[in-house]
């Protein structure tokens, strides 16, 4: 009976013990340790995470930890050795019960892993609480000891104490992030749930504002799916002195933009439509996702064909909740696409690589000129293929069925533990359609695909517009960095790429004349379409002298139009597509609404 009871001892229903000791925020240090319950194995293995959810890229995390230390339940020292990047593995000579404790750096704020200075800390378990694959399932417990007037918030459940949470397990504890500090909250609810906002930082947002948009675009998320996966939501903004980007969380999100970046009518867009999508993700990725990521290895790269569904479809849904939510006009909702297709356009790697590849590559992309030169990423590409998907279901069930269909079906038949595919894609497609979705998959999501954005646009009434009166001006195809006059990007098959300039060329002077750091631009305008310019730069060190024969660019900002005659079925289409009525009057003007 010993034996079977120490035999089962892994699988005991007994907590994890997290304490987070803030013990130097102006260092950014804290003292961590991790109880873990009885276990007779011979090694218990220990891990910190190699990336975090939500940036699909192998980060350097365990590098934030010294002073590793392993002890049994009588304190006495146990031996480990490192046996991966972020693994321990701890011996044990008899069954015990084992602490780990060490120390924390947390300052990588822009990561959104882990920050701690003398205002706040921020904590997502993959960089900060280790884990033991043996009581991954094991429900937790965490502990903060922090400056006395800080205060402590995250989508877990409050402990009986403040600043502690618990949680069913490590999975949900990783995708809770913590934020504690001095801050400003707010809370609201909205379809029957509980939503709370904490800022932290100081800057120029609104935030009673934030909290009326919140609660209007979180409801429209029922517009897509129905029901929720939660039954509180905590939305994290951090107003921070350059750090930007967000991470969705299965009952949260983090949201960080730089502290000045708000007030602005374009800058408030950026943060409310960011909001959205996040909040989008607790359904796409967080309550289902592609099978390759169910269920999530901490420990290795996450392989998928689909990313560009997870993301890219996020993105193509987050303006529609907020068009929806009357927060974003629709005026303004075109505008985004119009940029998006002008994006696209000046994308070369459209030609050379799919979606599909894409999401594979994620794990290993970069940015820069090769990248938009050679590749696509998931976000706008995802969103644009997520789009011609969504035209192409309207047409041929006759407006009966859209993409939002495809992601209803998704959250309540392939919900986790389950996962999806492509093949579960394309039965979907052929559920709502009845027709073979075969070779549209083959030419848009497994091949690289160039759209010809006003065929599809003209099903909506709709077309591309650069102006009646719209010009031409001369165009080089690179741009300049406005410091070290270095080359940033050169346009694959552009004047500048054909005449054998490349990224990392240093810019010294045109037809024998210097270039200022912000000239550049300025000193193109002064060409016409068809000039041959000298450009004079150093390559390698050594100057030389390229001659390029300048092209033809539209002059004006991209734009999309009403048809002059759209059809009453065209327009049909657009009010079934976005789920409002048809915004132009009889000129083609936006109504005033809009």
């Amino acid at each position: 009976m010993f034996l079977a009871s120490v035999s089962m001892a892994p699988m005991a229903w007994a907590d994890v013990l997290y304490q987070v000791n803030i013990t130097d925020p102006e260092h950014h240090l804290a003292q961590v340790s991790v109880s873990f319950p009885m276990t007779n194995e011979r090694q218990l293995q220990v891990n910190l995470p190699v990336w975090r959810t939500g940036k699909y890229t192998v980060l350097p995390l365990a590098d934030g930890i010294r002073n590793f230390v392993a002890k049994d339940e009588h304190g006495q020292p146990l031996t480990w050795q490192r046996t991966a990047s972020g693994e321990w593995q701890v011996a044990l000579e008899q069954p015990s019960q084992v602490t780990v404790t060490y120390q924390l750096y947390a300052n990588e704020l822009g990561q959104r892993v882990r920050d701690i200075s003398n205002t706040h800390a921020y904590l997502d378990a993959s960089g900060v609480m280790m884990y033991s694959p043996s009581f991954r399932d094991q429900p937790v417990q965490v502990a903060l000891t922090v400056p006395e007037n800080w205060k402590s918030y995250s989508g877990m459940a409050a402990g009986i104490k403040p600043h502690t949470f618990v949680a069913d397990n490590y999975d949900v504890l990783i995708d809770s992030p913590i934020e504690t500090g001095i801050s400003q909250y707010r809370n609201f609810s909205a379809d029957g749930k509980a939503f709370e906002l904490v800022v932290w930082g100081e800057g120029n947002f609104d935030i009673e504002q934030m909290v009326k948009d919140l609660q209007k675009v979180t409801v429209k998320s029922q517009d897509i799916w129905q029901g929720y996966p939660f039954e509180r939501y905590l939305f994290i903004v951090h107003a921070t002195s350059g750090a930007r980007g967000a991470t969705e969380h299965i009952n949260s999100t983090v949201i960080q933009l730089p502290r000045f970046s708000f007030r602005e009518r374009k800058d408030y867009l950026r943060f409310i439509s960011t909001a959205s999508h996040e909040f989008i993700h607790t359904w796409n990725v967080k309550a289902y996702r592609p099978e390759g990521l169910v269920p999530y290895d901490f420990q290795q790269e996450n392989m998928s064909d689909l990313l560009w569904m997870a993301e890219g479809s996020t993105s193509y849904f987050q303006n529609q909740l907020l068009l929806r939510a009357g927060v974003m006009s629709a005026k303004e909702f075109l505008e985004d696409i119009a940029k998006r297709i002008e994006r696209n356009q000046h994308t070369p790697g459209r030609e050379q690589q799919s979606v599909a590849e894409t999401s594979l590559g994620e794990w290993v992309a970069t940015s820069g000129d090769y990248a938009s030169n050679h590749s696509i990423n998931i976000y706008s590409e995802g969103y644009l293929v997520s789009m011609a998907l969504d035209y192409q279901l309207l047409r041929d069930s006759k407006l009966k069925a859209s993409y939002r269909d495809v992601h209803k079906l998704l959250y309540r038949d392939y919900a986790i533990p389950k996962g999806y595919n492509a093949q579960t894609i394309k039965t979907l497609l052929q559920q709502l359609t009845k027709r073979d979705y075969s070779d549209w998959w083959s030419k848009n999501v497994e091949s690289p695909v160039s759209y010809d954005f006003n065929e599809m646009l003209e099903h909506a009434g709709l077309a591309l517009s650069y102006g009646k009166d719209a010009k031409t001006k001369a165009f080089i195809g690179a741009s300049v960095s406005g410091t070290s006059l270095k080359f940033t990007s050169v346009e694959r098959n552009g004047p500048a790429w054909t005449a054998g300039i490349a990224a990392g060329d240093e810019l010294v002077a045109i037809n024998g004349l210097k270039v200022t750091a912000d000239g550049f631009e300025k000193r193109i305008e002064d060409f016409k379409v068809g000039d041959k310019v000298s450009v004079t730069l150093f390559k390698d060190d050594t100057l030389q002298t390229y001659v390029v024969t300048l092209a033809e660019t539209p002059a004006g900002k991209l734009a999309i139009k009403p048809l002059d005659k759209a059809a009453r079925s065209q327009k049909a289409l657009f009010e079934a597509w976005l789920g409002i009525d048809w915004p132009f009057d009889s000129d083609g003007n936006f109504k005033k609404a809009d």
